[in-house]
């Protein structure tokens, strides 16, 4: 099964637009895990055991595991999700880009090594330092378009020819980059009217949008200007607020209410 249909099956399955992103701070578990020397993979898995049935999808970020040399960790979460959780897809937020050999290596790493079904890239560098992820068909490729961070607006909020480049790249990966029907675009819950843009000019693709809970994303505005005709179409992701809910050892009570209660409030506006 690939990227889409897993996506698609996990919307239906799981009733569920959320996606977890898995952010391990280590400074911020609770204190029983503190002696545990893997405790960045055990405090994950912690995680995704207790909210599995209501996402669809989990987005483990590379650098809150590479900082703490804990690649192999990583490795073995993605394996976890697969195997105790099949149908519920793995994006490697990466932001990979690069041309070439390197590109080609990147594509190996999510795709090889870490056996993600999607990650996330950065378009800045064109076609052809995408080509390697896109050519992946199997795979989702989740293409960086209107991000959630104030700064984003520097360069892709400027004029280009017309229109916002931001809205460019959305109209280029729907035109002439989507050929295997495998991207999907990251447009931020912090700018909801050009979320809604995007829409727009892409049709029913897929959209992850973080912002949603410590970045103050607003679910309402989401789901009125980024949902497709049928109420799904969004990743929604939030990484921390569902993390850090809970700080001793029923966290993970703590991370399945906090998830329940986003994916409920998401569902009243579908």
């Amino acid at each position: 099964m690939n990227f889409i249909h897993a996506l698609t099956a996990a919307w239906q399955r799981n009733d569920s637009l959320v996606c977890v992103g898995l952010d391990p701070e280590p400074a911020r578990f609770p204190a029983h895990l503190g002696a545990d020397p893997d405790a960045i993979f055990a405090f994950c898995r912690a995680i995704v055991d207790a909210t599995a049935d209501l996402v669809c999808a989990f987005k483990p970020q590379i650098a809150h595991f590479a900082a703490h040399g804990a690649e192999g960790a990583l490795e073995r979460l993605i394996a976890h999700i697969h195997a105790a959780h099949p149908g519920v897809p793995v994006i490697l937020d990466a932001k990979r880009g690069d041309i070439g050999s390197t590109a080609r290596q990147y594509a190996a790493e999510a795709f090889d090594r870490y056996g993600a079904d999607a990650v996330t890239v950065n378009p800045y560098l064109g076609h052809d330092s995408l080509a390697p992820f896109l050519d992946r068909t199997d795979k989702g490729v989740i293409i960086l378009c209107r991000t959630s961070n104030p700064g984003g607006a520097d360069f892709q909020a400027l004029d280009c020819g017309g229109a916002p480049l931001y809205l460019r790249v959305a109209e280029t990966v729907a035109r002439d980059w989507n050929a295997h029907g495998n991207c999907a675009l990251v447009t931020g819950a912090t700018w909801p009217e050009e979320l809604g843009r995007v829409r727009a000019a892409v049709g029913d693709m897929p959209l992850l949008v973080p912002g949603i809970g410590a970045q103050g994303g607003d679910v309402a505005a989401v789901l009125r200007h980024g949902a497709t005709a049928n109420g799904t179409g969004l990743m929604v992701s939030s990484s921390r607020a569902i993390l850090y809910a809970g700080s001793g050892t029923d966290f993970t009570d703590a991370a399945r209410a906090a998830a329940r209660e986003l994916r409920d409030t998401i569902n009243r506006f579908r």
